[in-house]
C-alpha cells in the first residue's frame, strides 16, 4: 500500500491527468458523434465506402418521409391548410392582378383564334368584352376555390409538397432536426464531461493498481460508448418524470421541453415549409395539378354556356368544334399559366387565415409522449450504431495514447 501511496505522490499530475482526458474523451466523442449526425450534406471522400455524409442528409428521403408522415399523420391535414381559405376574400385579394390577367387573356385568344374578326372591331367593342369578362372573374376564381376545398385530398397533395421540399434542401431536413433538439445536443456534449469524468476517475484508480496497458484503451472505449449511450437514453427516457433512489427526479429531456420544443418546431414549419407560396405552388404545378385544370376547364364551360347558350352555335360554327373545344383549353391553360403570379398576392391574407404555426402547436401539444418522441428520435435511430461505435473507437484511441504517455512520463 505504501508503494501505491508513494507512486501517486510522485506522479499525481499524471495520474489526476486521467480524468481529465476522460471527460475530454467524453465530450470530444460526442461532438463528433453530433456532427456525423448532419455533415457533410453532401458525401465527401471516394464513393462508395471510403468517405462519409451526415446521417440524416444521406437518408434525406426516408428522414424526410417520418417527419413528413409525423406532421400529415398526426399534426396537420390538407383540409386544415385549405379550408381555413374564404374564396371571396382570396378573389377580392387578388382584384387588380386578376382584372390585368383577364384582359391579357381576352386579348390573346381572340387574336389566336379570330383575328380578323377581333382586329376589326371598334377599341370600344373591344373594351365592352374585356370589361364584360373581367367582371365576371372574381367570381370565376372563388367558384374554383370552392371546388378545390371540396375535393381538396385530391387537388393537393401535402405530403408530396413537404417531401419534396425537405429532399430538395437537406439543409433545411437538417435544421428541423437540429432546431427540435437543440437543447438535447447540447447536453449530449455536456454529459460527455461528466460522465467522461467520473469513469476516469475509476480508470485512475485502476491504473494505479494494475498498471495493465489494456486498461486504458478499454476504459477509453467503454467512456466513449457508453456515454452516448447513456446521453441518448437520458434524453428520450423515461417518458413521464420518474425519482431514482429517492432522491432526484428525472423525465426524458426531450419529452419535458414539449412546449418549448412545439413553439419552435411550429414557427419553422410555418415559415419555411408549409408557407402560402408553397402551398399555392403545390396545388396550381404539384403532381395533383392536372385535375385543378380539369376543375378550371370546368368552369371555363360553364361561363362559355352560360354567356354563348343562344349563340353557341353560331360560334362553333364560326371557329369550327374542334377549333372551339382548343379555345377552351387554350383559356384554361393560359388562366393556370397567370394564376400563380396572381395568387402571389393573397399570400399575407393566406398567412393569417392559415395560421399553420398556432394550429401545429396546439396540435403537438395533444400528442401522446410517444408520438411526440417521433419528431426527433428517426434522428438517432438511423445509424445509430454508427455515432456510438464512433465514439467507442475514438475513446479507444485516445486510451491507448494514454497508455504511452502514462508509461514515457511515470517517474
Amino acid at each position: 500500500m505504501s508503494g501505491i501511496i508513494d507512486d501517486f505522490a510522485r506522479n499525481w499530475p499524471l495520474y489526476c491527468s486521467i480524468p481529465l482526458i476522460a471527460a475530454l474523451i467524453g465530450y470530444t466523442t460526442k461532438l463528433v458523434a453530433i456532427r456525423m449526425m448532419f455533415q457533410p450534406v453532401e458525401f465527401v471522400g471516394i464513393k462508395p465506402f471510403l468517405g462519409w455524409q451526415g446521417v440524416v442528409p444521406k437518408r434525406a428521403a426516408r428522414m424526410a418521409g417520418i417527419a413528413c408522415d409525423t406532421m400529415t399523420q398526426q399534426l396537420i391535414k390538407p383540409g386544415d391548410v385549405l379550408n381555413r381559405l374564404d374564396p371571396e376574400r382570396i378573389a377580392k385579394e387578388i382584384e387588380k392582378p386578376l382584372l390585368a390577367g383577364v384582359e391579357e387573356i381576352v386579348r390573346v385568344v381572340a387574336a389566336e383564334y379570330q383575328p380578323g374578326l377581333w382586329e376589326s372591331l371598334p377599341t370600344r367593342v373591344q373594351r365592352m368584352v374585356i370589361t364584360r369578362v373581367q367582371a365576371e372573374a372574381p367570381r370565376m376564381v372563388a367558384s374554383i376555390m370552392d371546388g378545390v376545398k371540396q375535393d381538396v385530398d385530391s387537388v393537393f397533395d401535402l405530403k408530396d409538397m413537404v417531401v419534396t421540399s425537405l429532399v430538395k434542401d437537406k439543409r433545411l431536413l437538417n435544421r428541423i432536426f437540429q432546431e427540435a433538439g437543440d437543447k438535447e445536443f447540447k447536453f449530449i456534449a455536456r454529459s460527455g464531461i461528466v460522465f467522461g469524468g467520473l469513469i476516469g476517475v475509476i480508470q485512475m484508480g485502476a491504473w494505479i493498481l494494475f498498471k495493465a496497458p489494456l486498461i486504458m484503451p478499454l476504459f477509453g472505449l467503454f467512456t466513449g460508448w457508453f456515454t452516448d449511450w447513456l446521453a441518448l437514453k437520458m434524453i428520450f427516457r423515461p417518458q413521464q418524470p420518474k425519482r431514482y433512489l429517492g432522491l432526484f427526479e428525472w423525465q426524458g429531456l426531450f419529452l419535458k421541453r414539449r412546449a418549448e420544443v412545439s413553439e419552435a418546431y411550429g414557427a419553422l414549419i410555418a415559415k419555411e415549409i408549409i408557407t402560402p407560396h408553397n402551398v399555392i405552388e403545390a396545388v396550381l404545378r404539384g403532381p395533383a395539378s392536372d385535375k385543378v385544370l380539369a376543375l378550371v376547364q370546368r368552369q371555363v364551360d360553364a361561363e362559355l354556356a352560360k354567356h354563348t347558350s343562344l349563340a353557341r352555335p353560331l360560334v362553333v360554327m364560326a371557329v369550327g368544334s374542334k377549333r372551339y373545344q382548343a379555345m377552351k383549353l387554350r383559356i384554361s391553360e393560359l388562366i393556370m399559366a397567370r394564376l400563380p403570379e396572381t395568387m402571389t398576392y393573397v399570400e399575407d391574407y393566406a398567412e393569417d387565415a392559415m395560421d399553420i404555426r398556432n394550429l401545429l402547436v396546439t396540435k403537438m401539444k395533444q400528442l401522446s409522449p410517444a408520438e411526440f418522441e417521433g419528431l426527433l428520435r428517426p434522428a438517432f435511430q438511423q445509424d445509430e450504431w454508427i455515432l456510438i461505435a464512433t465514439g467507442a473507437l475514438l475513446g479507444f484511441a485516445v486510451g491507448e495514447a494514454q497508455v504511452l504517455l502514462l508509461e514515457h512520463f511515470a517517474a
